[in-house]
């Protein structure tokens, strides 16, 4: 079974946790429902459900009812931005509700716990390789 991609935002930052879908307890909420984050490791958190995308990488928008790709007419904010005043485009978005069509989900805490997100979930450090000096100089 495929992975949900989480984007766990917290005022300035951002942490990125993958969990089977079999594992997550988020299919069918929509954008703007909460949810308990315990199964993330988030033990007393809270995090509200901002967007998405689904394994194509169209976005999720919260208008188009369901969890479904719907091609609707834009006329500027989301997923769209003209130059011009007036213009309107047809857009390929997926629907509000998350399906095992969903890869990514975007988040934000709404209830913390008691230890912060970045001690919890930790950050992945870049090891800096120093070059080799070339044997015999």
């Amino acid at each position: 079974m495929p992975n949900f991609k989480f984007v766990v935002s917290d005022k300035n930052r951002s942490w990125q946790v993958e969990k089977d879908q079999k594992d997550c307890p988020v299919m069918g909420k929509k954008i703007g429902d909460a949810f308990d984050a315990e199964f993330l490791g988030l033990q007393g958190y809270e995090l509200h459900i901002t967007g998405g995308s689904d394994k194509e990488g169209f976005p999720m928008k919260k208008d188009v009812e369901g969890a479904v790709r719907k091609k609707i007419i834009i006329t500027k904010g989301f997923a769209f931005a003209s130059e011009k005043e007036g213009v309107r485009k047809r857009k390929l978005l997926r629907g509000n509700t998350i399906s095992p069509d969903t890869a990514q989900i975007n988040c934000k805490v709404s209830k913390h716990g008691d230890k912060p997100v970045g001690e919890i979930l930790g950050t992945k450090e870049k090891k800096e390789e120093k070059p080799e000096a070339p044997a015999g100089q």
